[in-house]
């Protein structure tokens, strides 16, 4: 695996476009536009033309997201706590943050794996260590860091329960975030829930099953929008955002809002692990 940085994803990239002659300039006189920037895996990356329908949560937020607050994903394909910082991707996030930005924090699946010395770490020491360096470093740029437990891959009993496969590490989270004061995104929990409430066969229609592909992992459109739903509800509640700043949160949001744009050609550019 070849190390760079990725390149900034634009906001919205991941929606189809406006309609000719929308508005973009910001009125003179308007307060600054604020940003969330999103650190995280797979679940949450943009994805490209090539991997659709591949489709990371992170994608479908600003779908209710309304202008005043806008999406920039720094997600990438197969990162743990560890790859992102050693990788300075950290760095770059920190180098664009702005006081009043929020900082949303997802991993776990990949400090799972064991196996990979450069990405795995422990719960309890390793992972709740590199949680707190986020989080010290938005705070040391005015930023408000924001934690969010890993979303639930699609794993069932022979009973139809959903399972529970992430191990300790959405405990870990929720104790660095009440140890720390930070906001806490429960998306874990509620994704569990919310696979449960559909069941085997209808969560099919939510993770990326196709003809060639059977990923109980990564999402379709329909959902990354409804893993992205989860995550703006938690937004909400934990007063993150005010009402004001989100949109069409209990509404239905068409798949086809979701676009897949080409793959960057910049030479800050890598090929990306997968998670």
């Amino acid at each position: 695996m070849s190390v760079g940085r990725r390149a900034v994803v634009p906001a919205g990239a991941g929606l189809a476009p406006a309609p000719a002659g929308a508005p973009t300039a910001r009125p003179q006189g308007h307060p600054r536009m604020r940003t969330l920037f999103i650190a995280g895996d797979s679940t949450a990356a943009q994805k490209y033309a090539d991997a659709a329908p591949e489709t990371g949560w992170g994608m479908a937020l600003p779908c209710f997201l309304h202008r005043g607050v806008r999406v920039a994903n720094h997600a990438a394909d197969g990162r743990s706590t560890r790859s992102f910082l050693g990788e300075g991707r950290l760095d770059a996030v920190l180098a664009a943050l702005r006081p009043g930005d929020l900082f949303l924090i997802q991993f776990g699946h990949n400090d799972q794996k064991v196996a990979d010395p450069t990405r795995h770490t422990e719960p309890w020491t390793g992972y709740q260590d590199n949680l707190r360096v986020f989080v010290e470093g938005a705070r040391s740029r005015g930023a408000l860091p924001v934690l969010a437990t890993s979303v639930e891959r699609r794993r069932f009993d022979v009973d139809g329960t959903a399972l529970r496969t992430l191990g300790a590490y959405p405990a870990a989270m929720r104790e660095t975030a009440r140890d720390a004061d930070v906001p806490l995104l429960d998306v874990e929990a509620l994704s569990l829930a919310l696979w449960q409430r559909l069941g085997p066969e209808a969560t099919t229609t939510y993770f990326n099953r196709t003809a060639t592909q059977q990923d109980d992992t990564h999402f379709n459109p329909p959902g990354a929008i409804e893993v992205a739903r989860l995550v703006v509800a938690e937004l909400l509640r934990t007063h993150v955002l005010a009402p004001r700043e989100t949109r069409r949160v209990d509404d239905h949001v068409p798949a086809g809002l979701i676009t897949w744009p080409g793959h960057p050609t910049a030479a800050s550019e890598f090929e990306e692990s997968r998670s």
